[in-house]
């Protein structure tokens, strides 16, 4: 089968398109035919390998992991033998725990997929699971979200800053978002009752405070967004980094006020969530650009400019 590979960290150029064996299911697993991935901020900092953090989980040296992809969608061609929530032939989407997306076949198990939406094609169906399972573990589980307060979503027009838009307002909350000025009409289809340019205002300046404020790129600091929480506000990213760690347990400790990150889990039950809200159009993936396979470099280092406008998909 093709897939794409990597065996050093590196440019996108790292990236390359090879012939592999095909996967065999084990007992708990299926085989998917993927339709579609994605390139989300993990695949391409995983491939960079620029930062420590990254290779503490990927493989110092060298890559453990040779291909990436977390996201996906697909069709079930084979079960294992333990296999009872699905069959052959359905249409699912799931997140790869050990990524591996990047190829024409996966083998996965149960609790990582989900039937597809019924209204989402194969790239809207891929685009949900990460995007959507971290913006949804981090309002939830992480900022404890509640009706009626106040949200903040920083980098609001990314793949993860969008669904957070859409979930906070599905829970109840006033949610002001801050990108550019060129994305504020999408942040606003998403459900934003505010907008900021943070080209021209800093909100962390404008005196206004929130219960929550998620940072949906790791641009701000817990000590650039203290004082823009309430007392008991909780400030969250989804990038980790050694001053975010040192920050994490001064706050755990000292202060009403909490710098959070995101250890982004999800169950078989967050997925069926997610894939009703779509079905009942409350949410909605936005997707930017769709590369093919053999184009995955371009998709990457587009990707990585960090201008993406919702999602890029990869078309296997």
């Amino acid at each position: 089968m093709r897939a794409i590979t990597y065996i050093r960290y590196g440019a996108p150029d790292v990236l390359k398109l090879a012939e592999i064996e095909k996967p065999v299911p084990c007992d708990n697993e299926v085989l998917v035919k993927i339709k579609a991935s994605t390139v989300t901020p993990m695949d391409w900092k995983f491939r960079s390998g620029n930062t420590l953090i990254a290779r503490l989980m990927t493989g110092i040296i060298k890559p453990k992991i040779n291909i990436l992809g977390v996201e996906f969608s697909g069709e079930i061609e084979e079960t294992g033998k333990d296999i009872s929530k699905f069959k052959i032939g359905d249409m699912i989407f799931g997140r790869a725990k050990k990524a591996g997306a990047y190829a024409e076949y996966l083998c996965v198990p149960e609790k990582e997929i989900c039937l597809n939406p019924s209204n989402a094609s194969f790239g809207e169906a891929a685009g949900i699971t990460f995007g959507a399972t971290t913006a949804l573990f981090g309002l939830t589980n992480t900022g404890n979200i509640q009706q009626g307060q106040k949200v903040l979503i920083n980098g609001a027009s990314g793949g993860v800053g969008l669904f957070a838009v859409q979930l906070a307002k599905f829970h109840g909350a006033k949610v002001t978002a801050v990108c550019s000025s060129t994305n504020h009409k999408m942040v606003i289809d998403s459900g934003a009752d505010i907008v900021i340019d943070y080209m021209t205002t800093d909100f962390t300046k404008n005196g206004e405070i929130y219960d929550i404020v998620f940072d949906c790129g790791g641009k701000r600091t817990y000590s650039d967004c203290k004082k823009s929480l309430v007392k008991h506000g909780v400030y969250i990213s989804t990038v980790l980094s050694f001053p975010l760690l040192i920050q994490m347990f001064s706050s755990s400790i000292f202060g009403r006020k909490k710098g959070k990150f995101i250890f982004s889990d999800f169950k078989p039950d967050d997925l069926l969530m997610l894939k009703d809200l779509y079905e009942k159009k409350i949410i909605k993936t936005v997707i930017d650009k769709t590369y093919s396979l053999k184009n995955i470099r371009d998709a990457h280092h587009y990707a990585e400019k960090g201008h993406v406008k919702g999602k890029v998909i990869v078309e296997i």
